[in-house]
């Protein structure tokens, strides 16, 4: 088998030497010899191949650690995991270009979207709760998953007595973990209270105070981070100029089905408890 130095072996990969020389170390892509006296590097002429593989990974951004999983696949395999790294990248994409229009509208003072802000009084209730430190991008498989483990045991203690909700006691977002937490009204409290503890679940039961909510209703598109921040301002903002206080955690109820709703459905009242 041919062997080729390492500037033959670079023209032909499309790689320097210099990052030859990396994926060595890394052990990505390790020369066929190397020279005990002088270390010159020499490649085989089959391995031109995964070069040119690694290479075009690289154009992708692709992590290099990813890459060496990528490269050990057979190529169906291989092929599946390059579709689901670019699946990622465009999701994240989607998601930073909204994040730019969101600033920019808020940077520019325009609102693409008026919301209506209403006020409306709610009882005290018991609820079942399940809190967590998460990230944003956590956010849309933890809370569907968390709200039907606490509907289940609502279901053992009397049923779910009223509509559930998300409460945020600090800011949720790429960088900041909260905390969040979901919660389900509960009809049977002494029973609630008992159920958690004897099934070793991880929910709480705790008392909901009687309070007025200041909120505004939004569609499935918009409950999207971060769309959804600009029903939290809106909201925030009506409340500085009405001269109340925010008194309680901010939180989103979710009161129709998600799943049958379609984008343009009103499923969530972004809310604040004021004073």
């Amino acid at each position: 088998m041919e062997l080729l130095t390492i500037g033959q072996f670079a023209a032909r990969s499309r790689l320097s030497p210099k990052a030859l020389r990396l994926y060595d170390r890394l052990g990505l892509l390790a020369p066929a010899r190397v020279d005990a006296v002088t270390g010159y590097r020499w490649y085989h002429q089959r391995q031109v191949e995964r070069a040119r593989l690694v290479a075009l990974l690289r154009q992708l951004d692709m992590p290099l650690a990813r890459i060496a999983e990528v490269v050990a696949l057979p190529g169906p395999e291989a092929a599946d995991e390059v579709a689901a790294y670019w699946a990622g990248v465009e999701e994240r994409h989607a998601v930073r270009g909204a994040v730019a229009a969101h600033l920019r509208d808020r940077l520019s003072g325009r609102r693409t979207h008026m919301y209506e802000i209403r006020t409306v009084d709610v009882p005290e209730q018991a609820v079942l709760a399940e809190r967590r430190h998460l990230l944003s991008d956590e956010l849309p498989r933890w809370i569907p998953a968390a709200m039907g483990r606490l509907m289940a045991v609502a279901e053992e203690c009397g049923g779910v007595a009223g509509i559930p909700f998300v409460a945020y006691y600090a800011e949720v977002t790429p960088d900041s973990d909260g905390p969040a937490e979901v919660c389900v009204p509960v009809a049977d409290a002494r029973a609630a209270e008992a159920y958690p503890a004897a099934a070793g679940r991880t929910a709480t039961l705790r008392v909901e105070p009687a309070q007025r909510l200041a909120y505004t209703r939004i569609t499935k598109a918009q409950v999207a981070y971060p769309q959804i921040i600009s029903a939290f301002d809106a909201v925030e903002e009506w409340i500085g100029r009405q001269g109340l206080t925010v008194s309680g955690p901010c939180r989103e109820i979710y009161f129709a089905d998600w799943d049958a709703a379609s984008a343009s459905d009103e499923v969530c009242d972004v809310a604040f408890p004021v004073s």
